[in-house]
């Protein structure tokens, strides 16, 4: 049975973030196709809630020291889950991030075969300084040039490192979706005061890049009564900018869930009128895909990343533009409430599981 360590994640499960919704929903799979497959994750993120938890739907959990300073943890964790894997002699390391991907050359070094998923250009994101963005190029660069093996998750990414690096036997594996079972019970989104079909839903970190500050101020432009606002999500690192996002939606009646999963997850979906994703930077959004499993209709910026074919023109709006949001905004919810329905076949974690072992394969 071959040994796949997996790092360049917090971790699974109920741990936020794009990476490690893709890591929870992909390797069940791929430990179902015979794979003995290790998670490490970051120890900061442990809370009492899975401190406990050796494994997962069949994956290994190993927890390893990282600091929970956002400059610093993923690539001293990283470096502690190589020498790991370097240890217990795994087949293959499986570093997901461009941030991570800055140890590529040490587990090459080492003797490791490593596999690099590319999410996205994270230099792109407004959190970062100019050392932390020099950083990320670096990751992104040698994890381009020196990984055995190169997925990328969107058409946007594989045509970024084509452009940049002159890679152009990368692997375009996009991220998943489960399909969803939509409940009609209601009890927890009364509990939030919230009314069926009466609510503009947005999912996502309290980080700049989200676009949350833009959707809020739209939003009050509308001066809706019959709609409320809801963002599920909140920050890793509590920062200027999370804090914002908490005083405007305290001062203005708009409702913060924080990070639900599960059942609060799917309820609140189950009986949102709109779904908004306002970024200024995607790799391949985990939360877009799951509102389109709920049919939901949806509003987007109208960056590469978010150009899905399923989606239509009217979809869209001018990236950044408060006015252009708040104009969408107005006319999605004075149309009547369609039943969306979205052709997600390309998204099927089982078909991209599938995909990945290919991968897996050509290495071994």
């Amino acid at each position: 049975m071959k040994k796949i360590i997996v790092t360049g994640t917090r971790g699974i499960p109920y741990i936020l973030g794009g990476v490690e919704t893709h890591c929870e929903n992909l390797y069940p799979y791929l430990v179902q196709m015979g794979y003995d497959i290790t998670i490490v994750r970051r120890s900061c993120y442990i809370n009492n809630h899975n401190n406990k938890i050796k494994s997962y739907k069949g994956i290994k959990i190993k927890d390893i020291y990282a600091p929970k300073i956002k400059s610093l943890e993923a690539i001293i964790h990283t470096f502690l889950a190589i020498l790991y894997a370097r240890y217990i002699h795994a087949d293959i390391v499986h570093i997901h991030a461009i941030g991570p991907a800055i140890m590529v050359p040490l587990a090459k070094i080492l003797g490791l075969k490593v596999i690099m998923t590319h999410h996205g250009p994270d230099y792109d994101r407004k959190k970062w300084g100019n050392v932390a963005k020099y950083i990320l190029k670096i990751g992104e660069k040698w994890g381009i040039k020196y990984a055995n093996e190169v997925i990328v998750i969107s058409d946007t990414i594989n045509k970024l490192i084509q452009e940049k690096y002159n890679r152009y036997n990368a692997h375009l594996i996009f991220n998943g979706v489960n399909t969803p079972q939509k409940i009609q019970t209601t009890e927890y989104i009364e509990s939030l005061g919230l009314i069926p079909n009466q609510y503009i839903i947005a999912v996502g970190r309290f980080v700049e890049e989200k676009g949350f500050d833009l959707l809020i101020q739209s939003y009050l432009l509308l001066q809706q009564n019959n709609y409320k606002l809801v963002i599920v999500g909140d920050a890793d690192h509590e920062s200027e900018y999370s804090k914002k996002i908490k005083k405007l939606a305290f001062d203005n009646n708009i409702i913060l869930t924080g990070f639900i999963k599960g059942k609060k997850l799917n309820e609140i979906l189950s009986h949102a009128r709109l779904f908004v994703l306002p970024s200024y930077h995607e790799g391949l959004p985990i939360a877009l895909l799951e509102a389109m499993s709920y049919n939901l209709d949806i509003l987007v910026s109208n960056i590469p990343a978010n150009k899905l074919s399923q989606l239509n023109l009217s979809d869209f709006f001018e990236c950044g533009s408060i006015n252009d949001l708040f104009e969408k905004l107005r006319i999605k919810l004075s149309q009547t409430n369609l039943n969306r329905i979205y052709d997600l076949s390309p998204y099927q974690w089982k078909y991209i599981a599938n995909q990945t072992e290919f991968v897996y394969k050509s290495i071994f």
